[in-house]
């Protein structure tokens, strides 16, 4: 029998293309959660009014989240921990560490421009760990693609099964609400952008006659045509095969107009699972076992600018987290003790006395931590799943300022093991280059460079388009190899060597010149 504390925990990660509306249902959640009393939206004119999940300065300034956020609240007498996601593909690595950290995922699909190619990618991630999802599809008070076509579309290009679990009552100006199928109770609304409303009506199901004092004889009728459609195509939702990331529950509404979000909310926290095990390196780790492990998944320097701070997020997997208890760091082999470990709402953080698996903790960190790291009560564990892709631009860091080399380092330093972009070194004269999957990530680092650490840099462009980890089960040979093509090498933040190459072409070539040598897009190679 599971501990009811692990039972309560909902953990997940809200996750879609950018612009779909992830911060927006984020914000939502939290409302009905009663979190937070208003919502602001992301993009606002007004200074005072910002969302409450993206607090970095550039997130506000550019209207997107990058940097995943987190927060906790209680609803139904669960304990819900959302992690937001950025959607921009520049920051895709945030988000895939992310989705090491959670138990399900729910998937924002925008009904006008339906599944988009950042959707498909971060679907592939989820189905690498089979992690189960659940889709909400977004904006049904636009005139968008019909639910059905909708549906073909998603299964289609994700390669899943589907489910309905709820169902709109016309589109764009025609929309009057969601029907859940799973609950069969329907809930017609006041839009309300910023406030939980009350629902005007409840009814029991589709035959009940209070409908129609609401809805049209053809509205009703459409609705019962769909409901019949939808239960003869899709049928009942197997929980089973939900779990297994299998099947994927779909909802709809509008998360700027608080449209169909409880019906989502309701579902979710029946069906969703709490915590299980995880695997590590040496063994899977149950999630009722007596002794705590945990792993970190995101580091974040300065969430507090007045507050040179930096908080490792800590996954809880197994045990009890106590505060003021030593804890086991596997990988620098010593004991570390938390004195005031935060317990999230957004940037709002309060200090938390005990944590449960499921639960993620903010820890203050002198530099102890990297991503990936595990904390356990003495045993030697390193857990699974965190890998680094290969970037697709690299940029040579140039100090503007030799007066602030000191702080250029540590800036670099601490926001690569933030992992905002990877860092690599190379030789001759240590030189420091960035890789990065997008531009977007350059402009984060400089912005941060200078209000963070007041140091300043311009980055060189590289030749460099790919790169591939090397090894070798012959030491030898891979130092050879190392020497001889010192010009292509640099070291990650481990000390693995990294060939750097310019395309395609230019790796197989090498490849075949080189036999003896392995090369990897991630770094789990080991």
């Amino acid at each position: 029998m599971l501990n009811p504390e692990i039972e309560k925990r909902k953990t997940f990660a809200i996750i879609s293309h950018p612009d779909a509306g992830k911060t927006t249902l984020t914000e939502k959640f939290l409302l009905f959660g009663g979190a937070i009393n208003t919502a602001g939206a992301v993009k606002r004119n007004k200074a005072n009014q910002s969302n409450t999940s993206d607090f970095m300065e550039i997130e506000r300034q550019r209207g997107i989240s990058v940097a995943t956020s987190v927060m906790g609240f209680e609803y139904s007498g669960k304990r819900i921990n959302i992690l937001d996601t950025p959607g921009h593909k520049d920051f895709a690595e945030d988000t895939y560490r992310t989705l090491s950290a959670v138990d399900s995922v729910v998937l924002v699909v925008d009904c006008v421009k339906g599944v988009e190619e950042q959707t498909e990618k971060l679907m592939s991630v989820c189905r690498m760990r089979n992690t189960p999802v659940i889709i909400f599809v977004n904006k049904m008070d636009r005139e968008g693609k019909d639910a059905f076509d909708l549906l073909d579309e998603i299964e289609e290009k994700l390669s899943i099964s589907l489910c309905p679990l709820s169902w709109p009552i016309g589109q764009g100006h025609t929309f009057k609400g969601v029907y859940s199928i799973y609950n069969k109770h329907l809930n017609l609304f006041n839009s309300d952008k910023s406030k939980v409303t009350e629902s005007v009506v409840a009814v029991n199901d589709l035959d009940d006659s209070a409908l129609l004092d609401y809805l049209k004889d053809t509205e009703v009728q459409t609705l019962k045509d769909d409901a019949e459609l939808v239960n003869g195509v899709y049928g009942d939702l197997d929980l089973s095969l939900y779990k297994e990331g299998l099947v994927a529950p779909v909802f709809f509404g509008s998360a700027i107009n608080n449209f169909g979000i409880k019906e989502l909310l309701d579902t979710f926290i029946d069906i969703a699972p709490s915590p299980k095990h995880r695997e590590a390196e040496e063994r899977d780790v149950l999630v009722e076992e007596k002794n705590f492990t945990g792993f970190v998944f995101k580091i974040h320097a300065n969430l507090d600018p007045k507050h040179r701070d930096r908080i490792a997020f800590l996954r809880i997997c197994s045990g009890k987290f106590e505060r003021n208890k030593f804890y086991y760091h596997t990988r620098q082999d010593k004991k570390l003790k938390f004195s005031n470990p935060m317990d999230f709402m957004a940037n709002e953080k309060s200090i938390v006395e005990e944590a449960w698996p499921g639960d993620v903790v903010g820890l203050y960190d002198s530099g102890n931590f990297k991503i990936g790291d595990t904390l356990t009560e003495g045993e030697k564990l390193q857990f699974k799943g965190i890998p680094s892709f290969s970037p697709s631009i690299f940029k040579e860091v140039e100090n503007m300022d030799p007066m602030r080399t000191k702080q250029l380092e540590k800036g670099i330093e601490q926001l690569t093991d933030e992992g905002v972009a990877q860092l690599f070194v190379m030789q001759p004269g240590n030189r420091k280059v960035i890789g990065a999957v997008g531009e977007l990530q350059f402009e984060v680092i400089n912005f941060r460079l200078e209000h963070e650490y007041g140091a300043k840099c311009r980055f060189r462009t590289l030749s460099y388009s790919r790169s591939s980890w090397v090894n070798s089960t012959d030491r030898k040979k891979l130092d050879e190899f190392v020497k001889r093509k010192q010009a292509h090498i640099g070291t990650d933040k481990e000390g693995n060597p990294v060939y750097l190459a310019d395309n395609d072409y230019m790796i197989n070539l090498t490849k075949q010149d080189y036999p003896d040598i392995e090369f990897f897009k991630t770094s789990e190679f080991k």
